[in-house]
């Protein structure tokens, strides 16, 4: 089971069993002690469930975004005729939404492709049909916004899923052959389904439905529903009387192939509580004992007892034990569940849940927190551990909380626990040998035995990948130094000394040696594939990117642990397409893994077809194509994609993808129009800044609000343009960050005008969230670069968020003159060329509150820059609603056309567009 969270995606993934967790793991291992904490205090997500931890199962996943309805401020919304189309006033403001050129729209409007799940023994295949962008009107319900995060009370779910709207199977034969198309039926008409997972042995599928409510009618609550994979059929799994999940936090989890471990709300639940009409007393909160507290700016946090209860009511679950037959036992008492995950042998449970004293000043995932072990039936076993509330973890990289942590079910054991604990507190800043000891013990208690040590980490704890007795992989790593250490254990063995594997940079992308592929067990777990051979060396199998100085090129090695010598099996085309290793197709249980029976699902991509799935088998590497997807906007089917490489003055070497639209001929048409969007890094090392990330073969995915739909307008698109922010050794990388922030998007100027592909005086920059604020401080400090800008959902003023930024560490306090001079705010009266804001009007992205676009509005306004801002109610820090998306399109295309293509910047705000290339569509 997973928290809901808002980091999480909007829309159904695929997890390739062997993929999504070997990338994980890695991902985990070279940059956790930084995401993981932002993660971590942003969410309730606390450890990485193993049930989609490696299982093949796609789902979709909460989204924590705003549907409450209020001012609408400068965008007025008037859903005043069946297209949503407004009128805009002479002050440039509108009194409704609008719709973008039709090239843009009917790329926005194409039909999503489907998501697709493999079974547990890759021999079926779901698809689960999705619909295109939700309108708006389905935003504008009651949203609670209660620690961290946003509940949907009328479902008892977190706020806004998305979700699924059938789903169809197909058998996928031994020679990668698709077998007849068979749907899921006997769900209700519109079912809205979401939570999809298989069972272990691969033979139902189980997941949510819930209706579309009548209008003035009662909610549909979710409901469990399961589905014979041989037959399609689909029938409700729990009532009457009918139980409905709460599924905030959980939602349900396999114990076996025929048990589920069920989140419900509990029957006896009355009424949520009411707001007292008069307040009790004063909101006060106290800092007498002097403690040090900093925290970043959290958003949606708990306010008073009112939220507190509310929270209670609307978290509180109780777990269920259903069968398969449809017969219920409650377990455990209810209680705010944030995880229950079965054993792998089926017997215990894991189960963490929330508890009292909660916290005005930080999210859900600080508050205490008990771990228990309960046998399957819900019997009590033994506390792992109670944490107390965590309102202290510092705000520097690598910090994280006191106590046990990352509690989880080993995988290569039938009922065995690990965790690790930290040595420093969780302060990075304390020097202290080891950082962080890896625990393991059994489930059942045995008597005077202590949990065992795994093993010991100097740097920051990242994560454990399970073989057996005699191998695992540990993975530690520090943000400051970018260090990052692989070491290779034997986890059965008391007297084994741990051996570094690999010991790198994580932003030296070009000795990333790969990440090791699992497979499956008896179990249903996932553990390092080891390949057996004729003398029985000890080998895995290394999927990685294969960076080189000419791009992306993912290979697969066979690994030798012993010697370290590796063999390469396989590797990406390198002229025409872009390959990956997307799973491990030949991981029967009963069968031993060798070279010579690998079969491998790819994933094929170029830059003219969108990626397809093709099975590949060995010895002969007989390749069978899977899917069929059409292309998605065959009218772009033939832009041109060039990674182009360029230095600046400093000699650090910079890349970019330059877009060009289909039929344009440099010679011919001459220099266009362009728009380049850009979003900046921060690292430790030139050279590693410098290496070349990306691929010239893949495929140009183009989502609702990129910038690459540009392309249908005639634009030439800079997309992502490198702007590193350097810091080596113990330099600040923010203390030049405006100087190397313009050196970088100077340098992208230059070269795409010496190419002959940019008009100089049509050059337009844009970005979204940390790229709003960049563009921002490139108006101000480099306004001959450009002219105009597009900053989308940003932060302009540093002393709004004193506790630290991105990957900036020091306080306002620490860094006084770092966070002025980085604040374009603070020089609003330097903006001299068109400015648009857009941003959600109830963004819960820590630090970007939509007050940060109002005052920085206000700023620019007061010192007449010309400027605009446009406020989408009922959006958070993306944009999902349909007519928000389309709006947003339409102000984007009208200011590019007005200050970029027309080039006129002394153009009134809101004066009337002449032309067909900037006149709204009316038509939908």
């Amino acid at each position: 089971m997973y928290a809901a969270s808002s980091k999480l995606s909007s829309s159904g993934c695929l997890l390739s069993t062997f993929s999504s967790y070997r990338k994980w793991v890695h991902h985990f291992a070279v940059t956790l002690p930084l995401q993981q904490r932002k993660s971590f205090q942003s969410s309730c997500v606390t450890r990485v469930p193993r049930r989609f931890v490696g299982l093949p199962c796609s789902i979709s996943p909460l989204r924590v975004v705003p549907a409450q309805l209020t001012s609408t401020r400068l965008l007025v919304v008037a859903l005043n005729d069946k297209r949503g189309n407004g009128s805009t006033n002479t002050d440039g403001a509108v009194t409704g939404y609008q719709l973008p050129p039709k090239e843009i729209r009917e790329i926005v409007d194409a039909p999503p492709i489907p998501a697709l799940s493999f079974s547990p023994k890759r021999d079926e295949i779901v698809f689960l049909q999705r619909r295109s962008l939700p309108p708006v009107a389905e935003f504008a319900k009651p949203e609670l916004k209660l620690a961290g995060i946003r509940i949907d009370p009328d479902y008892n779910s977190g706020s806004r899923m998305s979700f699924y709207t059938g789903i169809s199977i197909r058998k996928l034969l031994d020679e990668g052959i698709l077998g007849p198309e068979r749907s899921v039926d006997g769900l209700p008409e519109d079912a809205r389904i979401n939570f999809v997972s298989w069972s272990p042995d691969g033979q139902h599928l189980a997941f949510s439905v819930r209706g579309v409510e009548e209008e003035n009618g009662p909610p549909s609550l979710l409901t469990l529903w399961i589905a014979n994979v041989k037959t399609g059929k689909a029938r409700r799994l729990i009532g009457p009387p009918e139980l409905h999940l709460n599924s905030i936090f959980e939602s349900y989890s396999w114990v076996d192939d025929e048990t589920i471990v069920v989140s419900t709300i509990p029957a006896t639940r009355g009424a949520p509580p009411k707001k007292p009409l008069t307040p009790s007393g004063p909101k006060i909160q106290s800092n007498e004992e002097q403690l040090v507290v900093q925290n970043r700016t959290y958003q949606d946090l708990l306010k008073d007892k009112h939220d507190e209860d509310l929270f209670d009511y609307y978290t509180t679950a109780q777990l269920v034990l259903v069968t398969l037959d449809g017969k219920a036992q409650p377990i455990g008492q209810p209680a705010t569940y944030v995880s229950v995950e079965a054993s792998p042998d089926s017997n215990f449970l894991l189960v963490e849940y929330l508890h009292r004293p909660y916290s005005f000043i930080v999210p859900c995932g600080r508050f205490p927190k008990t771990v228990e072990v309960w046998r399957r039936d819900g019997e009590f076993v033994k506390q792992i551990c109670d944490l107390p509330l965590a309102e202290d973890v510092p705000i520097a990289s690598n910090s994280t909380r006191k106590g046990r942590r990352g509690i989880n079910w080993r995988s290569d054991k039938p009922a065995s626990l690990y965790w690790v604990e930290t040595q420093d507190g969780g302060d990075p800043k304390v020097d202290v040998s080891p950082r962080d000891i890896v625990y393991s013990e059994l489930a059942e208690i045995v008597a005077n035995t202590e949990p065992q040590i795994i093993a010991k980490t100097d740097l920051r704890y990242g994560g454990i990948v399970w073989g057996d007795e005699s191998l695992a992989l540990v993975y530690e790593s520090w943000y400051k130094t970018r260090r990052t250490r692989t070491w290779i254990i034997a986890p059965g063995t008391t007297n084994s000394e741990p051996r570094i594997l690999f010991d790198r940079s994580s932003e030296d992308v070009y000795s990333d040696p790969g990440s090791p592929m699992l497979r499956r067990t008896a179990l249903g777990t996932y553990v390092l594939a080891q390949l057996k051979n004729s003398d029985e060396k000890r080998c895995l199998l290394l999927n990685g990117s294969g960076a080189s100085p000419e791009g992306y090129v993912p290979f697969l090695d066979v690994f030798d642990t012993e010697t370290g010598k590796k063999e390469r099996i396989w590797e990406s085309d390198k002229e025409k397409y872009f390959e990956d290793v997307a799973a491990l197709m030949s991981d029967q249980v009963d069968a031993d893994l060798s070279v010579d029976t690998l079969k491998l699902l790819i994933s094929k991509e170029s830059q003219l077809d969108p990626p397809q799935y093709y099975l590949r088998t060995w010895p002969e590497q007989k390749e069978t194509q899977v899917t069929n997807f059409p292309h998605p906007y065959p009218q772009l089917r033939n832009l041109k994609k060039e990674i182009i490489r360029y230095a600046r003055n400093d000699g650090v070497q910079l890349m970019a993808t330059l877009y060009l639209p289909p039929g344009y001929d440099p010679s011919r048409d001459g220099p266009l129009p362009m728009l380049m969007w850009a979003y900046p890094r921060e690292f430790k090392s030139k050279d590693n800044a410098g290496q070349m990330r990306g691929s010239p073969n893949t495929f140009a995915g183009i989502g609702s609000t990129s910038a690459l739909l540009w392309l249908a307008r005639g634009f030439a698109i800079l997309d992502g343009p490198t702007m590193p922010i350097i810091g080596e050794g113990e330099e600040e990388a923010n203390d030049r960050y405006v100087e190397q922030l313009v050196a970088s998007a100077q340098a992208a100027v230059d070269e795409v005008v010496r190419r002959g592909v940019a008009d100089p005086k049509k050059i337009a920059v844009g970005g979204h969230s940390y790229g709003a604020f960049m563009t921002a401080n490139l108006l101000i400090h480099a306004p001959n670069l450009f002219c105009c800008g597009i900053s989308r959902s940003g932060a302009y003023n540093r002393t709004l968020t004193p506790f630290g930024f991105q990957s900036e560490e020091r306080t306002l306090w620490e860094a006084q003159k770092t966070y002025i001079e980085m604040s374009p705010f603070m020089l609003a009266d330097k903006v001299k060329k068109p400015i648009l804001l857009i941003h959600g009007e109830e963004d819960n992205n820590a630090g970007t509150l939509t007050m940060q676009s109002e005052r920085f509005y206000a700023a620019l306004k007061g010192n007449g820059a010309l400027c605009r801002l446009v406020l989408l109610p009922l959006e958070s820090h993306g944009y999902s609603g349909r007519e928000s998306v389309m709006h947003c399109l339409w102000e984007m295309d009208r200011w590019l056309q007005k200050y970029c293509v027309q080039a006129s910047n002394k153009a009134s705000l809101g004066q009337s567009l002449n032309g067909d290339l900037i006149s709204a569509e009316k038509n939908s």
